[in-house]
């Protein structure tokens, strides 16, 4: 059983997801994901958390596999620690001041999701593209 085990390998996970190494990093994270569904409903969440702080600053890599298993590891964690704790963490990144953080997280697809907001007289908030329906 992975919750046997898990307070064990947290530091070592933490370790290999500090590397500068880029393949050490994808290994970790394909390690967590896998890690992560093993502890599904043991009540590890205090662990999850913290090995996810470490596994989020990945966002900001280039190469598809290390995005690959970044997506692989947010998914397990979805599941583990609920959808709610990952909304939160998108949600810092999506307000963040720099850029770099945002962009990864950013997707136009999110504009249509959007509380309305009322158009003032110096600025024009609405959409109208929004409405339009074919």
């Amino acid at each position: 059983m992975a919750k046997d085990y898990i307070y064990a390998v947290t530091p070592l996970l933490i370790d290999a997801l500090m590397e500068r190494d880029i393949v050490h990093r994808q290994i970790a994270m394909d390690a967590v994901a896998h890690l992560t569904l093993g502890v599904y409903g043991f009540g590890c969440e205090d662990a999850l958390i913290h090995i996810f702080n470490y596994v989020w600053p990945n966002m900001l890599e280039n190469s598809p596999h290390v995005i690959q298993r970044f997506i692989f590891s947010c998914d397990a964690m979805r599941v583990s620690l609920g959808p709610i704790k990952v909304l939160q963490y998108c949600m810092q990144a999506l307000w963040h001041p720099a850029r770099k953080v945002r962009e990864p997280i950013w997707k136009d697809a999110l504009v249509a999701g959007y509380p309305r907001i009322p158009n003032t007289e110096r600025n024009t908030y609405i959409r109208y593209e929004l409405d339009y329906v074919l």
